[in-house]
């Protein structure tokens, strides 16, 4: 019985070092995204669904904030050691002193699209008519706030001019639209094909692909990232490589199968009541994701000019573009 007993505690022993150890290997990080439900950020929860985190030893938390600027203010904060958001805003960080880059690029379009409402199409025909409209952003200080005061301004409207009013995403925009607290917006999908299917908007300007982004910014738009504090990134490089390789393994899978595939991966409640519609947006979207997750070299200037074209706060500041992405970790994700 002693000897019995004596097995089962060192048996207990061993299982409870082993369960430790496992415990000890996966380590914490959280990351904040700006809208976990968007399209845009897929690869998120996609890499969540497909294990590939727990596949690094990663134990991921995806926190939801809807707008991306106050994702941002979570990271300079430290309540989060990184944001999947857009990268337009290391630009605008770096303006303001903080040193923030994009560890991995998901897409080289922003994939946002300026809605406007049905009752207005026939009096609004481009960014020049939007001088005295109210329009909708995520966040002031957004990217979708960027884009709209580039639009405007890059067709003669002064940001004076035109009102911005943060009214998220989803359903809080489409309520906007509809009770005509908003004349239109900049968002995404799925929202964007839920307007379109009720006929409660109509499309203004579309930046959902490559040859769109070019016509109406000038160049590429590198937009969904995962973007983190370099003084983290430099004190983490061993974690930080275990994400980029979890988030381009994401990417080639995305770029390697179906929209109905992707689909079916993510959770029921991201198709707002319709998944035929997140099907289609998506098959049409998916040209935006870049499958080796390198930035593209033409994207940091576009979105550097995009921003400095209304931006007092940049206009004379010597931007270095090379602090605001590294492709060190995307260049060393394994092949295979």
């Amino acid at each position: 019985m002693k000897h019995t007993a004596l097995r089962i505690a060192l048996g207990a022993l061993v299982m409870g070092t082993l369960s430790h150890s496992a415990v000890a290997a996966n380590e914490k990080i959280t990351l904040m995204v700006g809208g976990m439900e968007k399209q845009i950020y897929l690869p998120a929860k996609l890499a969540e669904q497909l294990g590939y985190f727990k596949e690094q030893g990663l134990d991921v938390e995806l926190l939801n904030e809807p707008a991306g600027v106050d994702a941002e203010n979570e990271l300079i904060a430290g309540q989060v050691q990184g944001v999947v958001g857009f990268y337009d805003h290391t630009i605008d960080l770096q303006s303001k002193g903080k040193v923030i880059e994009s560890v991995v690029q998901f897409s080289h379009t922003p994939g946002e699209v300026e809605l406007i409402s049905s009752k207005l199409a026939d009096t609004i025909k481009s960014p020049a008519d939007l001088r005295g409209k109210t329009l909708g952003v995520t966040g002031l200080g957004s990217s979708t706030n960027f884009l709209t005061q580039y639009l405007a301004v890059s067709h003669g409207v002064p940001v004076s001019e035109i009102t911005s009013l943060p009214v998220g995403a989803g359903n809080t925009f489409i309520a906007a639209l509809k009770q005509g607290k908003i004349d239109g917006g900049m968002t995404t999908e799925p929202t964007i094909s839920r307007l379109l299917k009720t006929g409660d908007a109509k499309v203004l300007v579309d930046l959902r692909s490559p040859e769109s982004t070019q016509k109406w910014l000038g160049g590429l738009y590198p937009a969904a990232s995962l973007y983190m504090q370099t003084t983290w990134v430099n004190a983490h490089k061993a974690t930080t490589q275990k994400l980029a390789n979890a988030f381009v393994k994401t990417l080639r899978y995305i770029s390697t199968h179906t929209a109905e595939e992707l689909t079916a991966n993510m959770p029921a409640d991201y198709y707002a009541g319709d998944r035929d519609s997140y099907v289609k947006a998506l098959a049409v979207g998916k040209v935006s994701f870049i499958p080796n997750g390198r930035m593209p070299e033409s994207g940091p200037p576009t979105v550097l000019k995009v921003l400095a074209a209304y931006d007092k706060g940049l206009k004379g500041r010597n931007i270095d573009l090379s602090k605001t992405y590294t492709t060190e970790f995307v260049s060393a994700v394994p092949t295979n």
